[in-house]
């Protein structure tokens, strides 16, 4: 009935409607953001959150870098924003385990009836459950960590951070976080280093971490 932007639904379902408040936003002063440059269709958008929403299973028609076009169902449960596109945490019941999946990748989506098993669902995604704790500091490749100490907010020069396990990976990336374990990447580019590797360990995301190599690999 009414034409909405994808990304501003995405938003809207994310963070809230408002809670019925009329906050009469208007810009104050003038700014520019860098926003992402895909946008999923709003059907699918449509049809996979209302999934969500209701703990059930879409079939979807999928195009994948590695195995180019499907038909996949999935379960999902929830919505991630890595900051360049949006994705979909899901059970693959192809693949049997949980994995990520891109929006704007689905080219149609529709509902799947009867009820996931419980191995399908939300509380069964070790990943998603999982919490890391990150210790980040300014890279000691820096002149002047200060700068960075500042950029961050750090108390005693280390930024302290929770993330889920199934998504920390993407944070990492995002924030160019240097993750070897003797900072030896450029510090010109990653101007925060992982002060304890070992935290990652066995987590599947970790992989998209700069640097990142697990012991033993």
């Amino acid at each position: 009935m009414f034409s909405f932007d994808s990304a501003r639904i995405l938003s809207w379902l994310t963070l809230g409607f408002g809670d019925g408040l009329n906050l009469k936003l208007r810009r104050a002063v003038h700014g520019e953001s860098v926003h992402a440059i895909g946008k999923p269709r709003l059907d699918v958008v449509a049809e996979v959150t209302r999934a969500i929403y209701k703990s059930s299973a879409v079939e979807v028609s999928y195009l994948s870098l590695t195995s180019g076009a499907s038909e996949r169902e999935l379960v999902p449960h929830a919505l991630v924003d890595n900051g360049i596109r949006w994705h979909v945490r899901a059970f693959d019941r192809a693949s049997q385990r949980f994995s990520d999946f891109v929006v704007s990748r689905m080219t149609s989506a529709k509902q799947v009836v009867g009820d996931p098993a419980d191995e399908e669902l939300r509380r069964a995604d070790a990943q998603w459950a999982r919490i890391v704790d990150l210790e980040l500091v300014p890279h000691p490749g820096l002149k002047h960590p200060d700068a960075i100490q500042a950029d961050y907010g750090m108390n005693d020069g280390v930024l302290r951070a929770q993330i889920r396990a199934a998504v920390v990976g993407y944070a990492l990336r995002r924030w160019q976080v240097d993750c070897s374990s003797d900072h030896s990447l450029d510090p010109n580019e990653h101007h925060l280093w992982l002060r304890d590797t070992p935290t990652l360990y066995g987590v599947e995301s970790a992989a998209m971490g700069p640097g990142y190599r697990q012991q033993g690999a």
